[in-house]
C-alpha cells in the first residue's frame, strides 16, 4: 500500500491568555499527532483583529506540516487542538485562545459544508500572508496560480 503524504500549511492565532504559550502548545500538539510531521514554524506576529475589532490584538503564525491524513481528518485534529486549548466559539471572528486553520493542502481546491481549501480569505489577510510568506514564499496558490510571495506583495499593508 502506498501512503501519499501531503504538504499542508496551517494558520494559527491567539488573542486570549498567554498568546505565545497557546501557539507553542498548538505546535507541540501537532508534533505529537500520529500521521503529522511539523516541518517549519514561522515567526509569530502581533496583529490587530479583523472583522470584530473590539477585542485584544492577536499573535499569529503559520506552520508547515507533512501528513498522511485526509483534509477532513486533519480538520478534526485542528478542532481537537482548539478544544484542548479551550477555544470557545461565541462571536464570529471573536476572541479565542487558539485558532488552527487549514490554509493550503497540497494543490487541492475543495469546498463542502465543513471545509474550504484553500482558506477562502487567506489572500486578503496580512496576518496569514506574512507568516506564510516566511515559510512558503514560492508555494503557488492553487486558485490564483501565483506564489504566496506575489500575493503577499500585493496586499499593500505590511506588518
Amino acid at each position: 500500500m502506498v501512503i501519499h503524504k501531503a504538504i499542508v500549511y496551517l494558520g494559527i492565532g491567539s488573542n486570549m491568555g498567554d498568546r505565545q504559550a497557546n501557539l507553542d502548545a498548538a505546535v507541540d500538539m501537532l508534533r505529537c499527532m500520529e500521521g503529522i510531521e511539523v516541518k517549519a514554524v514561522s515567526p509569530f506576529y502581533h496583529t490587530a483583529p479583523v472583522g470584530y475589532t473590539e477585542q485584544p490584538d492577536f499573535l499569529n503564525g503559520a506552520v508547515e506540516v507533512e501528513t498522511i491524513l485526509s483534509p477532513h481528518e486533519l480538520l478534526k485534529v485542528c478542532q481537537r487542538i482548539e478544544k484542548k486549548l479551550k477555544r470557545v466559539r461565541t462571536i464570529r471572528w471573536g476572541p479565542r485562545t487558539i485558532d488552527v486553520d487549514i490554509l493550503l493542502y497540497n494543490h487541492l481546491v475543495m469546498q463542502d459544508e465543513n471545509l474550504v481549501i484553500p482558506h477562502p480569505r487567506m489572500h486578503e489577510r496580512e496576518f496569514v500572508l506574512k507568516p506564510l510568506n516566511d515559510i512558503a514564499p514560492h508555494v503557488i496558490h492553487p486558485v490564483y496560480k501565483i506564489s504566496i510571495r506575489e500575493i503577499y506583495m500585493k496586499t499593500g499593508v505590511k506588518l
